[in-house]
């Protein structure tokens, strides 16, 4: 079996295991098989095995490395790693020079003694529901080579699922950490907006994240990574709470909990529909949870939350010279993106403004009543790998949803969105459960996740994909 992040760094730490040697098996698994997924597009083993052995060295002397002692993580290519290049996904970036600092967030992982191996696949720009770019190929779900493992962090998420490393970074602007984990069976948690500091943002809605297999990864990875920094404005003061501890302790017995398979608007297939009912129902009874029969509809805001990105995205563009003169060296899908949704009008843009608005205020209201919101994670199962995202499903109009609605609430209105594995389809594949709660309850979220897992347990990678740690 796979180590999980804890697990290697507690065998690391009590000299059961080096960090060289959990290097250097994640550094042979990639090798071995990375050509079957496309994950990693960039490793530095020697800086890796360098630092593997700093802090082997450390652990001789008797000083502890850090909560995250020798694990090896992989780092989504829109994040800065001191002495790899960010590419973004892009052929516009393809001669990006080696990044002078870590960002904050790699920078505390760092501190914390993990070990950056890499840079994994991302869609271009964080643009795409499929990681298939121009610059790199396509990158697959190793659950099934033909399908997506989602987008925009679909190489963490093929990373972690694989088998190669226990935790890869991310970023959730609209569901790039927690689609991607629906898709490949995995933990993503988008915290609570400003939870993670960023040294910068797309708008004001995306967040630093990551991928695990384990519950506790994600909260011992949390407690590393939070906490204010100046860069980021947004960013929250400190938690009083350690959330590795509270997803054992937490009482939320009694929490007012609702199941929405639809949000009032989006096509679902049956499968999902039936599969995350029954997977909410069994939460509520894990956690004794008080599950609602209300529904609950909200606006959709899909449509407007992509016009707007898309106009400052399109002015970024043609700021870097990029657009219109190297538009055939971007990607189709955020080529078209852009295109599509790049001019707007005063009118149209304050008319998109106030359905951003209106979901605010729906979302607020729900959790003036309630403590949690279960849904799926995504409407369908994981579509082709190269793409295109469905444009309908179960005969119905998908092309004003996309086939990953859900996540919009915890994007645009700032709330914590965990997704972990809800069960599979007929045809083997994963299919997400997502659990979302009031902002700054992170632990709320983390700690349904964490019974969930003890009721359901989960395996660690794909079948076929699983090695010995």
């Amino acid at each position: 079996m796979v180590l999980s992040a804890v697990e290697t760094a507690e065998a690391v730490r009590s000299r059961r295991l080096s960090a060289r040697e959990a290097v250097e098996q994640a550094l042979a698994r990639i090798a071995a098989r990375d050509r079957e997924v496309t994950a990693f597009v960039f490793t530095d083993a020697a800086a890796a095995l360098a630092q593997a052995d700093r802090i082997d060295s450390a652990v001789r002397r008797g000083e502890d490395p850090g909560p995250l002692a020798g694990v090896p993580f992989g780092v989504k290519d829109n994040d800065a790693v001191a002495g790899m290049p960010t590419r973004n996904g892009s052929l516009l970036l393809a001669d990006a020079p080696p990044e002078p600092c870590d960002s904050v967030h790699v920078g505390r992982l760092r501190a914390a003694g993990a070990i950056a191996i890499g840079k994994v696949a991302a869609a271009e720009f964080g643009l795409d529901g499929v990681t298939c770019t121009l610059a790199h190929g396509v990158t697959r779900n190793p659950w099934n080579l033909a399908r997506t493992p989602s987008g925009s962090s679909g190489g963490s998420s093929a990373a972690v699922a694989a088998g190669f490393v226990p935790l890869a970074t991310g970023s959730d602007g609209l569901g790039s950490i927690r689609c991607p984990a629906g898709f490949t069976g995995l933990v993503g948690l988008k915290p609570s907006l400003g939870r993670i500091p960023r040294a910068d943002g797309f708008r004001d809605t995306s967040s630093p994240g990551a991928l695990t297999a384990t519950v506790r990864d994600t909260a011992r990875y949390l407690d590393v990574v939070s906490g204010p920094d100046d860069r980021d404005r947004m960013s929250l003061p400190a938690s009083a709470v350690r959330y590795e501890a509270l997803i054992e302790t937490l009482d939320v017995a009694g929490l007012k909990a609702l199941f929405s398979a639809d949000l009032g608007f989006a096509p679902v297939t049956d499968e999902v529909r039936a599969v995350c009912e029954d997977a909410a129902r069994g939460l509520a009874g894990a956690a004794g949870l008080d599950l609602r029969p209300e529904g609950f509809a909200c606006v959709n805001a899909y449509v407007a939350w992509n016009a707007l990105a898309a106009r400052t995205l399109r002015a970024q563009f043609e700021a870097a010279g990029w657009l219109p003169d190297h538009a055939d060296r971007i990607s189709p899908g955020p080529r078209a993106f852009i295109e599509r949704h790049g001019a707007l009008s005063i009118r149209e843009e304050l008319a998109y403004q106030q359905v951003l608005k209106t979901l605010e205020r729906q979302v607020a209201e729900f959790f003036d009543r309630y403590d949690v919101l279960i849904t799926p994670t995504a409407c369908c199962e994981a579509y082709a790998a190269e793409g295109p995202l469905p444009d309908e499903i179960e005969g119905r109009d998908a092309s004003q949803t996309n086939a990953e609605p859900y996540t919009t609430i915890g994007s645009i209105c700032w709330n914590p969105s965990i997704s972990v594995p809800a069960g599979c389809s007929r045809s083997g594949l994963p299919l997400g459960l997502l659990i979302t709660g009031p902002r700054h309850r992170d632990d709320t979220v983390l700690r349904l996740a964490r019974i969930w897992e003890q009721a359901r347990p989960w395996p660690r990678a794909a079948p076929g994909w699983e090695v010995s740690g």
